[in-house]
């Protein structure tokens, strides 16, 4: 029905096309509570289950126990997602976008630490029709390796008219988010928030809950994905044409372009309470975009980043590369504060490119009936947004929970990143001197439990078997063709320890060595490097890729093979099978267009 009127809209002139828009977008605008006045605060923990000793956890908090030895609650947190096309106009210019149940971004996932979470996920992606997964970003599936959703890795795709079930165990908390792995799908909308309930490291009054940043492309990704991995060099690097805050922002529309517009789309809002404490949850969700974040006259305390709760310490801009997340704590004003400046802006070149780096929300203190804002940025945010490219210093970051990596890993492996022009003029962009191309109908876990462990015919695979190894050290050099850009490199399956990471190149230094930073991305400066380093408790098949849609789809990328002895005792359920056998029965009568990497 919907795309009808934009037919209509486009034939009827741009006067009445503006008109009819209007009331469209604000139909589309309300298929997400996240950014509106109405979006619900969240609770502590869900408090529909057993509550040992007051809490889901029981008397584990963040400061006495490990993270990665979760609860088990025994309660399932069930969801029904169906993916589909339609039309939305989330800036006011209106475009096909793929949705979550409908929804932009998708539908909030809460659970308690320790719950089990349960997502049947249904494909009517169609006009044209595409397989897809969804992604559970930062879980480290210990007990579920095969649900990490990633195509041609741990699964299948989801064939057009079927569905899937993911179960896994809600291991850490903190904040996260989900996404379709399936080439840069997620660029067009398939994406929404996960948090996590668990222990608090430091007190606060509201729970505010997402607040989802992300770039935005006018154009569909399939069109961008061919101009990234095509052979025209202005092609490959595209420029997002706005930036959102949970989903909102305005866009100045060109009165020459025919496409159905209108400039005031509206921002989000959000509610502050005077004097009280908030938590916000940060996430970049965008596809290229390097966030900063600030709130006009506010001071943000830093209370995690990823899934890791760390020391506290107050600043005011967050970065935040894309798949990053940062909780922070921001106390209200006291008295009559008035309106105040949300703002989120994807930093300069050569971080990033925007045709309209900057989004802005409205904080209102008690209601929506102080007059508009009229603060001003900080003059930190502003030179952050300038001049630096890169997470903050690494010394700032500390674990809450101290864990001491092995300082002495019986493998290290050097991965040197590049870009070049492949045999047909093609530019990718490779890993030690190989680009990656997913094979949909063979995914790696499922060959490993086979016993195929060993790909000296298929190098674009990029399978490293680290073999029995009990910790794997990785340096990561950003020093090729194209080293001016950085890259949020993130692993899958782990919390990885950031050993370093530095312009130049590495000199063995590790920064608080008894407890260093982990998260599960983390900025790869331009010029630079980053020494990464797992602990091997988590047998499977584990992506470490930049988190830049465009980037891994044109093929930087590289499979970790951990414990493949270990993967060969892996109980993995029949689903994973019966759903590759869906996937060949599809591509069997369908020719599918993979154009890019696959992921």
């Amino acid at each position: 029905m919907k795309l009808i009127v934009l037919s209509s809209l486009l034939t009827g002139g741009l006067v009445a096309a503006q008109g009819l828009l209007s009331t469209l977008v604000g139909e589309l605008q309300t298929d997400s509570p996240l950014g509106t006045i109405s979006a619900p605060t969240l609770p502590g923990f869900l408090t529909n289950n057993p509550l040992p000793q007051g809490f889901p956890w029981g008397t584990k908090t963040a400061n006495n126990t490990n993270y990665y030895d979760p609860p088990n609650t025994g309660v399932i947190r069930s969801y029904d997602f169906t993916i589909s096309r339609a039309t939305k106009a989330p800036d006011g210019y209106a475009r096909s976008v793929m949705l979550v149940n409908g929804q932009f971004p998708g539908p909030t996932i809460e659970a308690n630490w320790g719950d089990t979470i349960q997502v049947t996920v249904t494909n009517a992606i169609s006009s044209p029709e595409e397989g897809t997964t969804l992604h559970w970003h930062g879980l480290l599936q210990k007990t579920s390796q095969w649900m990490d959703g990633v195509p041609g890795v741990q699964q299948c795709p989801i064939p057009p008219g079927k569905s899937f079930t993911y179960t896994f165990l809600a291991d850490l908390y903190g904040t996260s988010w989900y996404h379709s792995h399936y080439s840069a799908q997620y660029a067009d909308g398939v994406l929404g928030a996960m948090v996590i309930h668990g222990p608090n490291t430091v007190p606060y009054d509201i729970d505010i809950g997402p607040v989802m940043l992300s770039d935005w492309y006018h154009e569909e990704y399939f069109q961008l994905v061919e101009g990234v991995v095509g052979t025209n060099i202005a092609d490959v690097a595209p420029t997002s044409d706005n930036n959102l805050i949970n989903g909102h922002n305005n866009f100045a529309c060109d009165p020459t372009d025919s496409t159905p517009c209108v400039s005031d789309a509206g921002i989000a809002n959000f509610t502050f309470t005077p004097g009280k404490v908030h938590r916000l949850r940060l996430i970049n969700a965008g596809a290229e975009g390097m966030q900063k974040f600030s709130i006009d006259g506010h001071n943000l305390t830093v209370i995690a980043n990823d899934f890791v709760p760390i020391i506290p310490y107050d600043t005011q801009v967050v970065t935040l590369g894309i798949g990053q997340r940062t909780d922070v704590l921001v106390k209200g004003k006291t008295g009559n504060p008035g309106t105040y400046t949300m703002r989120a802006s994807i930093a300069s070149a050569p971080c990033s490119g925007s045709k309209n780096p900057d989004a802005t929300a409205n904080i209102f203190y008690n209601t929506k009936t102080e007059n508009a804002s009229t603060s001003t940025a900080w003059p930190a945010f502003l030179d952050s947004v300038a001049n630096q490219c890169a997470n903050d210093d690494l010394t700032k970051t500390v674990p809450w929970y101290p864990i001491t990596p092995d300082l002495n890993p019986p493998v290290t492996e050097t991965i040197e990143i590049d870009y070049q022009q492949n045999a047909t003029g093609h530019y990718l962009w490779t890993m030690n001197n190989s680009t990656f191309r997913s094979d949909y109908n063979e995914p790696i876990l499922l060959l490993s439990k086979m016993g195929n462990n060993s790909y000296p015919d298929s190098p674009e695979w990029n399978v490293y078997n680290f073999g029995s190894n009990s910790s794997i050290r990785i340096v990561i050099n950003n020093h090729g063709a194209l080293a001016t850009l950085a890259h949020p490199m993130h692993l899958h399956g782990h919390n990885m320890f950031v050993l370093d990471v530095g312009t130049g190149t590495w000199d063995g230094t590790i920064v608080n060595e008894d407890n260093p930073q982990r998260r599960d991305v983390q900025i790869l400066p331009a010029n630079g490097y980053m020494v990464l380093q797992l602990t091997a408790d988590n047998p499977g098949a584990w992506p470490l890729h930049c988190h830049i849609a465009w980037h891994v789809s044109a093929g930087l990328y590289v499979t970790v093979l951990e414990r493949p002895a270990d993967i060969a005792n892996l109980n993995i359920p029949y689903i994973m099978a019966q759903t590759c056998r869906d996937w060949s029965a599809y591509t069997n009568s369908t020719v599918v267009d993979q154009i890019d990497s696959g992921l």
